[in-house]
């Protein structure tokens, strides 16, 4: 089989986010989620050490995400009924992202908890 170019790759990639976007619930939380945090970040102002450690941590759950609809789609095509091992495959699948969407919570509440919580006091000094 031949490879594809390299436009061809990206075209696959782009279809294969889209396809999450579509079809996956929690990729579409993930994205406002995601939106949310560089609105914060663009009114507290982040440093650029700060938008790269928000940027992978984001990057991480989307990749984690991607990856489990890959999987849970194999999985549905060579196992249409129920087996106990593709429970055990979409279920390891699931906890790996709310693992990584866990920990981009910390890194998250770490990143912009601090300038959070210095406009909150700063606010109910002002109330």
């Amino acid at each position: 089989m031949k490879s594809p170019n390299l436009l061809a790759s990206f075209r696959f990639a782009f279809e294969g986010i889209a396809y999450a976007f579509r079809t996956q619930r929690n990729f579409k939380v993930h994205c406002g989620v995601a939106l949310a945090v560089v609105v914060v970040g663009l009114v507290i102002r982040l440093s650029p050490e700060q938008w790269a450690i928000l940027a992978l941590a984001t990057g991480l759950v989307f990749q984690a995400e991607l990856v489990n609809t890959a999987l849970e789609a194999v999985v549905d095509h060579v196992s249409p009924e129920f087996h106990a091992l593709a429970k055990v495959a979409k279920d390891c699948a699931a906890g790996a992202v709310f693992l990584t969407a866990l920990c981009a919570v910390v890194v998250g509440l770490l990143v912009l908890g601090p300038a959070l919580l210095s406009a909150l006091a700063a606010w109910r000094a002002g109330a």
